[in-house]
């Protein structure tokens, strides 16, 4: 898939979120990238969609004059992984996983939601 059109359904993920939580996203950096970095992966893991890098909200106290959190959505392992079709939607369920990271919701209740 084009580069563009893959950055085109990342930003539509994230105008497709609720108005009301776009106050919560001032520091928040969302990019693309190819691939992830063996840095990124965890000891035996084959592919990474999304990472979230940062503060979790929750997690905050005094917090400023900080550099913005970043969700990062790897294009290579999602292309692989989902039939094209797919790709649109998964792009979409990545942004909002990462996403709930930056509000504090860990993995285990993601799952629980079916966002895992």
């Amino acid at each position: 898939m084009h580069r563009d059109r893959f950055r085109r359904l990342v930003l539509r993920a994230m105008r497709s979120l609720p108005p009301e939580l776009a106050g919560y996203l001032n520091n928040v950096d969302v990019v693309i990238e190819r691939e992830p970095g063996a840095e990124d992966l965890s000891p035996g893991e084959q592919d990474l969609f999304g990472l979230y890098v940062g503060i979790p909200l929750t997690d905050r106290e005094q917090y400023g004059m900080t550099l913005p959190d970043r969700i990062v959505i790897y294009q290579g392992p999602i292309e692989r992984h989902f039939d094209p079709r797919d790709i649109p939607r998964e792009v979409r369920t990545t942004v909002i996983h990462e996403l709930a990271h930056h509000f504090g919701i860990d993995d285990e209740r993601l799952d629980a939601l079916g966002l895992g």
